[in-house]
């Protein structure tokens, strides 16, 4: 299709990812116009209204422009299907996202969200196989945010820290809580507490790797803009890292991406 303006939705646990794309012919591609993320409660509360089993949504009052077609995917669309679009698997939007951002055909995903992480092997542009974890917080963005509260830091200040990192074995993000608080009793240095968090989130990525082959690593969800937990991950994996300029943007890309073929 050409001359289309695109809009992809990824209904995330945590926050509603949107990108508006502008394909106008084959030959010049596809054009990235707005990108935009909003909490979910608030996009739900604020911009969308059931219309009976769907989800009509406010466009006009998302300040967007009318597009020629809608794909959704997500967190949310097992529950809701925005009316208007087609709603397409997480796994094959976040696939399609990364093939477009980084010209790749044959890598691991490794996508690491606000409440869930999916690894997908990718061969010759297909998905071959995958595995996902959304039954628990521990490798995931909420789990970032919760330390980085107690540590009293931001997510960015946070993501510099490697070296050095203190021990932390909980697997469970609400012990994992109490046992760096039980780091900071003992007198460890900011910097060192900082890189344990970081190096807990690796550690239960690394064993899932296993099973994955591959010498590339793409990287995308909102945990992608630690550049400490990119580091290690590639340390520890011993594979190139890739994390395209938009990872926590990548499943609505991929819904683009699907509205074009």
């Amino acid at each position: 299709m050409s001359g289309q303006t695109i809009c992809g939705i990824d209904l995330g646990s945590r926050s509603v990812k949107i990108a508006l794309m502008r394909s106008e012919n084959e030959e010049e591609g596809f054009e990235i116009l707005r990108l935009e993320s909003l909490d979910t409660i608030r996009f739900y509360r604020e911009y969308g209204r059931k219309q009976g089993e769907k989800l009509v949504v406010d466009f006009e009052a998302l300040g967007l422009p009318a597009v020629d077609c809608l794909v959704s995917t997500g967190y949310g669309r097992n529950t809701l299907e925005l009316a208007g679009g087609a709603a397409i698997p997480e796994l094959k939007a976040h696939v399609l996202g990364a093939i477009y951002q980084t010209g790749l055909k044959d890598f691991t995903l490794v996508d690491l969200g606000g409440q869930d992480s999916k690894i997908i092997q990718v061969r010759n542009g297909k998905m071959v196989d995958f595995m996902t974890n959304d039954k628990c917080a521990a490798s995931s963005g909420r789990y970032l945010e919760n330390m980085a509260t107690i540590l009293d830091v931001s997510l960015e200040q946070l993501g510099q820290y490697v070296d050095a990192p203190v021990e932390l074995n909980s697997t469970c993000a609400v012990f994992g809580e109490s046992e760096l608080i039980g780091k900071i009793v003992e007198g460890f240095p900011l910097a060192e507490l900082a890189a344990g968090v970081n190096s807990t989130i690796v550690k239960r990525i690394l064993p899932l790797l296993r099973s994955f082959t591959g010498e590339v690593l793409v990287f995308t969800g909102g945990v992608a803009h630690n550049h400490a937990v990119g580091r290690l991950l590639e340390a520890g994996s011993g594979k190139k890292i890739v994390v395209p300029k938009e990872p926590q943007f990548n499943g609505a890309i991929g819904c683009c991406c699907e509205g074009r073929v």
